[in-house]
């Protein structure tokens, strides 16, 4: 009985460990974005979809812990989420590859330049504040790596946790 309550914790923790992750990674995004004044490329945005799409899955792997419900569910969440992670890491070698001039980034990184200012007396105050997105380079680099390199970091972290959520819990 009592193993039943340990593995029951270490699914609860797994899952809410990675599920905050999930959200402290792409909150820090949005901040960069919104706070920063850093407009995300096509790529940028295309990484954080893993995240969109894993953190309700997390959110249900948390709920199938607290309800109780049959181990393999959790663990299966947990799997489909370190799937998710593993997916924008890959995405994420993509476009650093792709600033590093390794390869070819996208034919086209267009995206829309949001929160720049209609008003021309804005404008200018705007274009200083706002940095244009790029696919093939870096509008910041952080310790060496750009937010593509970051993201492949904590891809990998998150995918990791999630694995040995999933190979331990239950």
């Amino acid at each position: 009985m009592i193993e039943v309550s340990v593995a029951q914790r270490q699914q609860l923790m797994f899952a809410g460990l990675v599920t905050l992750g999930m959200a402290a990674t792409v909150g820090g995004a949005l901040g960069f974005e919104h706070i920063g004044g850093y407009i995300p490329c096509a790529l940028c945005l295309l990484q954080r979809d893993p995240y969109y799409y894993g953190i309700p899955l997390g959110l249900l792997a948390i709920l199938t812990s607290v309800l109780k419900l049959p181990a393999w569910t959790t663990r299966t969440l947990l799997g489909l989420v370190s799937i998710l992670m593993l997916v924008g890491a890959g995405i994420g070698v993509y476009h650093a590859g792709a600033e590093w001039h390794f390869w070819e980034g996208p034919s086209t990184c267009a995206t829309t330049a949001e929160g720049i200012s209609s008003n021309v007396g804005d404008l200018l105050g705007d274009l200083d504040a706002k940095h244009a997105p790029s696919c093939t380079d870096a509008a910041l680099r952080i310790l060496g790596l750009s937010f593509a390199g970051w993201n492949v970091i904590a891809s990998l972290i998150l995918a990791a946790i999630a694995l040995r959520g999933a190979a331990r819990a239950g």
